[in-house]
């Protein structure tokens, strides 16, 4: 298992430093800096919003659509960044381990708490839009706004199994790399992020609504769940109001914890032969 290093002070400061790095590498020799941190996803929401919603009409009729699709794509980009810089930041990082005896998952750490950094901007871009436009989008923010911190944890943990999973293999297979790319776009229009969930609410697999096995998907239930808490509890449908079974409602997260469990497990098992791999 992944070890509690974490908690000492040489390995705090050791990540501390790694995220700073990184962080300060992301944006070197760009003029717009950490703004790209906001534009790229508002630049995307541009586009997806002429595309799916002006044109083709995947809306779910309500003022608060605009504001629903741009937190989904805010929060797409950063499971996809995330798991990606996750994936492929023991490779890029095979200098410090060659050096330095630590525990190498503060490696994946540092390079999602960029992304998670990233997302915390995005967070607070859409809290300022909504409240600005209020008066059109209608936006209702509520206690339940509380529980959204939670929610951004349980995607947090979820994309940090995958990295941990994933970058064991991409130490050996380089192939993952390009397999996770297929992967995230498969999972990416399964999921009601540029559409509403009540636009497959007819289609049926296997003689199941197949909204309700959209909603089983942990990706899918963190990022409707914070759609939900955070501006439209009214309009948002979520895995509880969805299932109608508490049982199958749980599926999401045990599945998280689940991928936790077997990432830490593969990673804590292969880890010691990184150095000697690359």
């Amino acid at each position: 298992m992944v070890k509690s290093g974490l908690l000492d002070k040489k390995n705090r400061v050791l990540l501390y430093e790694l995220v700073k790095t990184d962080f300060k590498l992301r944006y070197q020799g760009s003029f717009l800096g950490v703004l790209w941190s906001v534009l790229k996803p508002l630049l995307l929401f541009a586009v997806m919003y002429m595309v799916f919603v002006k044109f083709l009409k995947f809306t779910d009729g309500t003022s608060q659509y605009p504001l629903v699709l741009l937190l989904g794509i805010s929060l797409w980009s950063f499971f996809t960044e995330a798991t990606s810089v996750g994936m492929g930041s023991i490779v890029g990082r095979g200098d410090i381990l060659r050096k330095i005896n630590f525990p190498k998952y503060i490696i994946i750490l540092s390079a999602m708490m960029s992304s998670l950094i990233s997302l915390v901007i995005n967070l607070i871009v859409v809290i300022i839009f909504a409240s600005v436009t209020m008066h059109t989008t209608h936006a209702n923010f509520t206690n339940l706004i509380f529980i959204v911190p939670l929610n951004i944890i349980q995607l947090f943990f979820l994309a940090f199994g995958l990295a941990l999973f994933l970058s064991t293999l991409y130490v050996k297979f380089r192939d993952i790399g390009h397999i996770w790319e297929v992967v995230l776009q498969i999972l990416f229009y399964s999921m009601p992020i540029i559409y509403p969930l009540a636009l497959v609410a007819k289609i049926h697999i296997f003689g199941m609504e197949a909204q309700k096995i959209i909603m089983l998907n942990p990706v899918a239930q963190t990022i409707q769940d914070v759609r939900h808490n955070l501006i439209s509890p009214t309009t948002v449908p979520t895995t509880w109001s969805t299932v109608n079974n508490i049982w199958l409602a749980a599926i999401p997260i045990l599945l998280t914890v689940l991928i936790v469990i077997v990432g830490a497990v593969y990673f804590s098992r292969n880890s010691k032969k990184f150095a000697e791999i690359m």
